[in-house]
């Protein structure tokens, strides 16, 4: 029991070593442009794209239900992160102030998020859309994409202070277990077949990239 508390322990200390090396690295320009891309509403554009293409490949019954699938994905990941872990585990987030490492923490606009941080629920849901779109169309640039776009979203927490490592980590596996278990209900129960060829699916990545493209200016605007 005490090899493994001791084992606990020293991966707790590389987690935290990991989170200040990189939440180190900042300026005001990456304050401004990962404030805005941690943010949930300046993506609608890019869900709005990826409801084009679901609508566009997929007959409008098979549409439905992998939306909703999409939605309970969402779901699954934000009820196992922050209802059934966090509660338990009761790990505190990097910027709390009851946390002795707060001192050293580089926070953005005093956002510091709530008192427990494991999992991540910003990892958890856009590693889950990311798996499940994966899961579904199996684009090698639409999975590129995705994949980079959840995993800035993950650097972008640990830049603003509110995560370690080790919380987003766990919080991918939440989502890829969630995208795993609804993908098999969506399968079973609308009797999709994976098409062969999907059209349109550059317009999910051409609306996340001028997304991009703007916080990049709104940041260099800001920080001039």
């Amino acid at each position: 029991m005490m090899m493994l508390m001791d084992a606990l322990q020293g991966l707790v200390s590389v987690d935290t070593d990991i989170f200040l090396f990189f939440n180190g690295m900042h300026n005001t320009f990456w304050d401004y442009f990962m404030s805005a891309y941690s943010g949930k509403w300046q993506w609608i554009p890019m869900y709005a794209a990826l409801l084009y293409v679901i609508g566009r490949n997929l007959s409008w019954r098979t549409a439905l239900m992998c939306v909703i699938g999409v939605a309970l994905v969402i779901t699954f990941a934000d009820q196992v992160c922050a209802t059934l872990i966090r509660p338990y585990v009761e790990r505190m987030r990097p910027s709390n102030l009851d946390n002795p490492i707060s001192e050293m923490v580089h926070i953005v606009n005093n956002h510091r998020g709530g008192r427990y941080g494991f999992p991540s629920c910003h990892s958890a849901n856009t590693f889950g859309l990311a798996f499940y779109l994966f899961f579904l169309f199996r684009r090698r640039w639409l999975t590129f994409f995705m994949m980079a776009w959840a995993v800035l979203t993950c650097y972008s927490r640990v830049y603003l202070g509110v995560h370690y490592p080790g919380d987003l980590l766990a919080g991918m596996l939440v989502g890829l277990a969630g995208a795993c278990l609804v993908f098999f209900l969506f399968r079973k129960v609308s009797g999709y077949k994976r098409a062969g060829h999907v059209t349109h699916a550059n317009v999910p990545i051409l609306t996340g990239g001028l997304t991009v493209v703007v916080m990049l200016v709104y940041a260099a605007v800001m920080s001039a």
